[in-house]
């Protein structure tokens, strides 16, 4: 059975690693492994001893403990241990939908957001609750979205904080939300990968995991920990009957986690706020960077300042994003995304703000702006 091609990992298999400078990355610095211990105060020799034997289906018991305690309202019984963050879309997609259930997405989004559900339920059972643009920026209308809603309507799929718009909703937004599909009994998966990266000083909102409607939470360790290495994600799912069926599809793809991974995710439990101020000060830093760089490009972008995540979607006032990226790759080692591989238009790219490396591929980028302004003229 075909399933639509995964254009945002194909983009990356093509030059994430032979193009140095990178402005389209949407997970935030990393660390080493030496250097995630030595925060949490165990040994590398700790390490060593961890066995490579088969772990427990649901997850050590400990991690999800210390994932629960970053909740208001979650039990370690409700936490599901994946091998990767991408692994939950796909069992959620397994088993909270049949065929030619309704599903409903948010648009622009990351491909496996909205290819999963459409290859679960078949893609004309798949709308696209799409974003718009307002004179302050990314908004989405709920009236829109209760415009949509049907009888057989089964699941909402929403990302917040938002890839690649950098929205953040309101607690009253997200309230409304829940209530809306509370009433109608239908269930929302909430992908919260970039929980946490609120910025200005902003009030972080809740996650849906708290606000008591049926729902299926994913997150991890990838984007506002910066720990994509790891691989480490988790569901959070309060109905018992739903998460059985997730750990039973869970059994035909990873049936556990690998123990060395459970070890290094506790650790970085364990000082998983320090992290997120690092990915945090960093994106502050970078947007600071960014502010500056679309003041200078007035004609050429229009930029609106994300609220919360690493990345921002950015319309560039050129014919094709697209085929600007290899001749800029191949001249200046700079990478840029254009937005059609998240199913906006050619004329945005996706910037990402979480790397220590930023400024420098933004100088190379502008380098390379000014001499192409210099020889249009």
């Amino acid at each position: 059975m075909e399933i639509a091609p995964f254009e945002t990992e194909h983009f990356f298999a093509k030059y994430e690693f032979n193009t140095p400078y990178q402005l389209c990355n949407s997970d935030c610095e990393s660390v080493t492994i030496s250097e995630l211990l030595k925060m949490a105060g165990v040994s590398l020799e700790e390490l060593g001893k961890q066995s490579l034997a088969y772990t427990e289906s649901q997850g050590h018991p400990d991690l999800r403990r210390l994932i629960a305690a970053t909740y208001e309202t979650v039990s370690d019984n409700d936490v599901v241990l994946l091998n990767s963050p991408i692994e939950g879309i796909y069992l959620a997609a397994r088993a909270g939908l049949e065929p030619e259930d309704e599903v409903i997405v948010l648009s622009p989004a990351y491909d496996a957001l909205i290819h999963l559900f459409e290859h679960v339920v078949g893609r004309n059972h798949v709308k696209r609750w799409e974003f718009e643009k307002g004179s302050a920026g990314w908004e989405l209308d709920l009236t829109r979205l209760e415009s949509m809603l049907t009888p057989n309507t089964k699941m909402v799929v929403v990302n917040f904080p938002h890839n690649p718009t950098g929205f953040l909703p309101s607690h009253s937004f997200l309230q409304q939300l829940t209530e809306k599909l509370q009433s109608r009994n239908i269930l929302l998966f909430a992908d919260e990968m970039y929980h946490g990266l609120v910025h200005g000083g902003r009030e972080p909102v809740p996650s849906s995991a708290d606000l008591h409607a049926p729902a299926i939470i994913l997150s991890g360790l990838s984007k506002t920990y910066g720990l994509p290495g790891l691989r480490t994600g988790w569901l959070v799912i309060k109905d018992h009957v739903l998460k059985q069926r997730v750990i039973n599809w869970k059994f035909y793809t990873s049936i556990c986690p690998p123990g060395p991974t459970e070890f290094l995710a506790i650790a970085a439990l364990r000082v998983h706020e320090q992290l997120r101020r690092a990915s945090l000060q960093t994106i502050e830093n970078n947007l600071n960077i960014a502010d500056r760089f679309f003041e200078r490009w007035r004609q050429l972008f229009e930029w609106h300042r994300p609220t919360a995540g690493s990345t921002a979607l950015v319309k560039m006032n050129v014919a094709s994003v697209s085929h600007l990226i290899d001749p800029l790759a191949s001249s200046q080692g700079v990478l840029i995304q254009s937005g059609k591989t998240l199913g906006a238009d050619d004329q945005h790219l996706r910037m990402g703000f979480g790397r220590a490396k930023f400024n420098d591929a933004l100088q190379r980028f502008e380098h390379w702006l000014t001499e192409e302004v210099a020889t249009a003229k």
